[in-house]
């Protein structure tokens, strides 16, 4: 085949061609082609103008690399787990059980939709799902009782994205697939952070609540009786075991990530037989829906991993790490910039090519500056959890508003989220200038 058309890119030298490289892949998303076709042709195109037609084997070794891993398995088990989980009642009846709980304080709805974001991210860590049920289950129960509407939309949304933090987080998973570090110490290291940013929502919804009661009415209570209460807290039992066998497994070193994620599958799957629900149509329902979204991950992490190849062989990655690192003698403020990136990058891209396109950048400077690449994965994903709320492509506002009632715009959700990103800001910030919190 003739390349003939395609310039010699080596002319530009390194500084031009990042520079071309970058400017192309703005163009072309601006044009709205998704990004893992985009990265794909720029890394062709670079590929045959820096090497020519003999570096293509290289793109093609690149990709067998990314999809080869053993680990990646548990990406479409986590995915497969959430997709069951949203077809079943599970997260229904977990949110009743949370009455008994949350019910006699003010704000207590919020709290228990808070507490409900927590189990379910401890269950699968996937942010649509999560961000759609409580957008199902606890906005309409929030505005019927009165609760302040920003609050409201704030409480969702923010909670729903909590399984970037909480384990077993997808972030963290694709995190350690690409800095090559350890998920079972990234799990244990984000558990903390995790819970930490969760007890700032709490802290936030009740100090809202107690300086102004009108945001957040205390629901009239019901009389129930010990039987009844028995009977929604067993809500809580099944969905507390899958945690307890799925986290348990991996912290107490009996599984890995990819073996307790097929646990976490049985489990959801035994709860739904359990619970009657389980189906011919669930099951393919399930297997679709996950299919949608691994299929999404696989490609952009096949076009990421081309473009990030190819660019480490033309010296690249090597020229934009010195380049950062020439920003300031000071290591945590080379951090800071690096989160500035993210931060940015976070407001248009998918976190997944964020993370298979930076991070190959990103973590050998972090080693290079004295800071542990674990501590890392958590400061990534806190700043991940910015970006799934931020304007103007903040994805958990997109998910509430496919569910949420007509009068609530999107503008309406973005403002109401931005207390939750000043909270999760200053958790950032905490865990930047308190590494320990990670235990590293």
């Amino acid at each position: 085949m003739d390349f003939s058309f395609i310039p010699d890119l080596q002319a530009l030298g390194i500084e031009g061609a990042t520079l071309a490289m970058f400017i192309s892949l703005l163009a072309l998303l601006l044009t709205g082609m998704p990004l893992a076709f985009v990265t794909l042709l720029v890394a062709l195109i670079f590929a045959l103008g820096w090497f020519g037609p003999m570096a293509l084997p290289l793109i093609t070794s690149r990709i067998f690399s990314f999809v080869n891993s053993f680990v990646f398995v548990s990406v479409p088990m986590f995915v497969l787990m959430a997709a069951i989980l949203d077809r079943s009642g599970i997260a229904r009846d977990l949110f009743d059980a949370m009455k008994v709980l949350a019910g006699r304080i003010r704000g207590g709805v919020a709290i228990q939709t808070l507490m409900v974001a927590v189990i379910l991210a401890a269950m699968s860590g996937i942010i649509g799902g999560e961000v759609i049920l409580l957008g199902l289950l606890a906005l309409p129960q929030m505005l019927r009782l009165g609760y302040d509407r920003r609050l409201a939309i704030g409480v969702c949304c923010a909670g729903g994205a909590l399984g970037t933090m909480v384990p077993p987080s997808i972030v963290l998973i694709i995190y350690g697939l690409t800095a090559n570090v350890s998920i079972g110490e990234l799990f244990t290291s984000a558990f903390l952070p995790g819970f930490m940013l969760a007890s700032f929502y709490a802290a936030y919804i009740l100090f809202r609540a107690y300086m102004n009661p009108e945001m957040a009415p205390i629901a009239t209570p019901e009389e129930m009786t010990t039987r009844e209460k028995l009977r929604l807290l067993k809500g809580l039992f099944l969905p507390v075991l899958v945690v307890i066998f799925v986290l348990g497994s991996i912290y107490g070193g009996i599984a890995s990530v990819t073996e307790a994620s097929a646990i976490g599958v049985i489990g959801v799957t035994l709860s739904t037989v359990i619970r009657g629900e389980f189906s011919k149509d669930l099951i393919i329902g399930a297997a679709k829906q996950t299919l949608r979204t691994v299929g999404m991950i696989v490609w952009i992490g096949i076009g990421a991993s081309a473009l990030v190849g190819v660019f480490n062989l033309m010296g690249g990655i090597t020229f934009v790490s010195n380049l950062i690192q020439g920003v300031s003698e000071e290591p945590i403020i080379v951090i800071l910039f690096m989160m500035g990136i993210l931060f940015v990058l976070g407001m248009f891209l998918d976190w997944v090519g964020i993370a298979l396109l930076c991070m190959p950048i990103f973590v050998p400077i972090v080693r290079d500056l004295g800071y542990d690449p674990v501590w890392f994965g958590v400061v990534f994903a806190m700043n991940m959890q910015v970006s799934f709320l931020s304007p103007p492509f903040g994805p958990a506002a997109f998910y509430l508003k496919s569910v949420a009632p007509d009068d609530i715009s999107l503008g309406e959700i973005f403002r109401s989220l931005l207390p939750f990103i000043c909270l999760q800001i200053l958790a950032l910030f905490i865990i930047i200038m308190f590494p320990g919190i990670t235990g590293h």
